[in-house]
């Protein structure tokens, strides 16, 4: 599994994804080797024998067997699915009033990263041409994000379909034109998370790269304040598609709602 060699979980919600994960792999490993080890046990213990003749018993049905087929299949299914259906909807929450929001905007083959809130943005990504050579990492554009604050990711695209992947937070969200993604996770270990898109998006698809920061609050706020002093205040939006047409693609999105919140969550209950 990705992740940081000490353990320590890199958001609030990679230990439940982790868990899930591992958990399935470990029961399907289980089914797998009692699959086989029935396979190979029937077939040496009602294999051929040198003085066999004819056919064995043949039997038209075995209900017991048969129920046990159609039924333990089923189990295992509905019992996945449960517990996938409730990792998900604990990953898809999306709690009021988020610390921190950035709007992310993939374009090919680079990102253009705003911090909403302080109504400042990144300088405008580049794509990466050094992929695979020495240093090619420092020249990526960055997201910066604070330790210990909730953050809203809303996504968007200017041209073709993203995806949104930060490898060690175990998670990924598709982008799409004319459409509004989101998701919200709080970074709970400092580093430098390698980001990429997971979407096959056109010839250049392995330079779509980028960095993600975690720092503290105070190296955040000053991060914030050097980009202020750099003039990069306002917002990269979609409407700046490399088609340059006249209509502005946030005038046709249908956002990103609604969205899976607890007040929606106790609506679905009470039904």
């Amino acid at each position: 599994m990705p992740g940081p060699a000490d353990g320590q979980e890199v958001t609030d919600q990679t230990e439940r994804i982790a868990g899930m994960w591992t958990g399935a792999w470990a029961i399907l490993v289980i089914v797998g080797l009692i699959i086989w080890g029935l396979t190979i046990w029937s077939a040496i213990a009602y294999r051929r024998r040198k003085h066999d003749k004819g056919f064995p018993v043949q039997l038209r049905y075995h209900v017991p067997l048969e129920l046990m087929f159609t039924l333990v299949p089923v189990v295992m299914v509905l019992t996945f699915f449960y517990f996938t259906q409730q990792t998900t909807a604990e990953v898809e929450m999306h709690e009021p009033d988020p610390d921190i929001t950035v709007n992310v905007v993939a374009k090919q083959w680079s990102w253009d990263i705003n911090y909403v809130n302080e109504n400042v943005h990144e300088p405008a990504g580049v794509q990466s041409f050094a992929t695979g050579e020495p240093g090619a990492a420092e020249s990526l554009p960055e997201l910066w994000l604070p330790v210990g604050q909730s953050v809203e990711f809303r996504l968007d695209s200017r041209d073709v379909v993203h995806s949104f992947w930060v490898v060690d937070f175990l998670y990924k969200k598709d982008m799409m034109p004319g459409h509004t993604t989101s998701f919200q996770v709080t970074p709970t270990r400092e580093g430098v998370y390698d980001g990429k898109c997971a979407e096959l998006c056109g010839e250049y698809h392995s330079d779509m790269l980028f960095n993600l920061v975690v720092v503290s609050p105070e190296e955040y706020e000053a991060h914030i304040q050097e980009l202020r002093d750099q003039g990069y205040e306002g917002q990269l939006g979609v409407d700046l598609n490399r088609n340059e047409e006249e209509w502005s693609m946030r005038e046709r999105s249908d956002d990103a709602g609604p969205r899976y919140t607890t007040e929606t969550s106790t609506e679905e209950t009470t039904k």
